[in-house]
Parts: structure tokens; C-alpha cells; sequence
């Protein structure tokens, strides 16, 4: 079974994955890659209103096989429609 790297990026951190999973395919890695994103958004945005959280998936030889990006963006409207 091919080996697969999940490296995650939160806007600030790099955290490279030097363990791996074995999985049966690129399939079942890029479901690992959409599971992991909200898991990552979830802990909110510490320096600001928006957020861009990256999950980069590596095959055995190290290259990026799948990009997986979900952006979260905190906006408020009334407050500003109150700056007009």
C-alpha cells in the first residue's frame, strides 16, 4: 500500500508529517485531507479575520500529489453599514 504525507499549514505554522499513513489510494487521501481541514479551522483565528488552512499531500518519492485549501473569513456587516 502507497504511503501518504499530510503536511498542514494554518497561515503561520508549517507542520510537516515525517510518519505518513499507509492508504489504499489517492482517494482515501484526499478524504483524510477534507476531514482534516474544519478540524484545523476550528480552533479560530487567532491573529485577525481571515484564515487560508492548507492541507499539501506527499507520495512516498515526496512529491505533492493533492492541495487541499479552505479560507474562513469573519466579516462584520453591521458594523459596517454603523461607519457610513
Amino acid at each position: 500500500m502507497p504511503r501518504y504525507f499530510f503536511d498542514t499549514y494554518d497561515g503561520d505554522v508549517l507542520v510537516p508529517d515525517d510518519e505518513g499513513q499507509e492508504l489504499e489510494d489517492l482517494e482515501a487521501a484526499t478524504a483524510i485531507a477534507q476531514e482534516e481541514l474544519p478540524h484545523m479551522a476550528r480552533d479560530g483565528l487567532p491573529d485577525g479575520d481571515q484564515r487560508t488552512f492548507i492541507v499539501s499531500v506527499r507520495d512516498e518519492a515526496g512529491q505533492v500529489v493533492l492541495r487541499a485549501a479552505l479560507s474562513l473569513v469573519v466579516e462584520y456587516p453591521s458594523a459596517m453599514a454603523d461607519r457610513r
